[in-house]
């Protein structure tokens, strides 16, 4: 790889000093290159333009705040769903504050995203729950529109997925037919849900949440040959626990 700041520290050291300088300088330029987060020259670019280069925690609100935007209009399903994801990855304050940014940056539409969605594609893991959150941002409103359904479709390829298995992805996420439109969710129904009182410990709280999340959670029926119907129905499952838990936590202010 080369880093902006090595390349030009090794050329000016070069001139100055011939070989011993292009060394020490290409070591200078690294270290900058590193404390500046400077990957590639379009991060040079995006620094002399006045954006910082993303952290890879931000990289995923950038993408949901994309999506929500890609109609013209941001729902109050897009909202929702953003402090879900932020509710899912357990955020503190700090980085909640920090998603909420990028999300803001994200609609915005200005950021050229492909290479960080290459950095993250040597991690396969991190690639497909990176999908699947933009996909629950898609149907976050009830409705897929085109634009959004190519917007994941693009960014699934350049995460080393198929544009069919990307796709397939979406399925999980579809709301289902017989689900009543409209329907809340109340306090009392959340805490039947994950199966604590209002009185329950915080701490407590989230380990009922996490407990019924690894056991309901569609990711396990994937490749076990559970049927459309099963993860469609743990998606749904997933879906209020992610609800019920972030409502608990907003009215307690956990």
């Amino acid at each position: 790889m080369w880093w902006p700041s090595t390349v030009i520290g090794a050329g000016a050291g070069f001139a100055v000093a011939s070989i011993p300088g292009a060394l020490l300088g290409a070591l200078l330029g690294q270290a900058m290159d590193r404390r500046l987060r400077l990957r590639g020259w379009e991060d040079v670019r995006e620094r002399l333009g006045g954006r910082p280069a993303l952290r890879d925690e931000e990289l995923l609100f950038v993408l949901l705040g994309r999506l929500a935007k890609s109609d013209g209009r941001v729902a109050d399903g897009h909202i929702q769903q953003a402090r879900q994801e932020m509710a899912r990855l357990d955020m503190a304050e700090p980085a909640r504050l920090r998603a909420i940014a990028a999300f803001n940056r994200g609609k915005s539409g200005k950021d050229r995203l492909g290479r960080y969605l290459h950095r993250i594609k040597q991690q396969p893991h991190a690639a497909e729950g990176t999908l699947r959150a933009c996909w629950r941002m898609v149907w976050a409103d009830g409705k897929a529109g085109r634009q959004e359904r190519d917007l994941v479709l693009t960014w699934g390829q350049q995460l080393g997925l198929s544009r069919r298995q990307a796709q397939a992805l979406s399925l999980e996420y579809e709301p289902r037919k017989t689900t009543a439109e409209g329907a809340t969710l109340t306090y009392a129904a959340a805490l039947r849900l994950l199966g604590v009182e209002a009185d329950t410990a915080g701490d407590k709280v989230k380990q009922a949440y996490r407990r019924l999340l690894s056991r309901h959670h569609p990711d396990k029926l994937v490749g076990n040959g559970a049927s459309e119907a099963q993860v469609r129905e743990a998606t749904e499952k997933t879906r209020e626990l992610h609800q019920a838990y972030a409502l608990i936590r907003k009215r307690r202010g956990l």
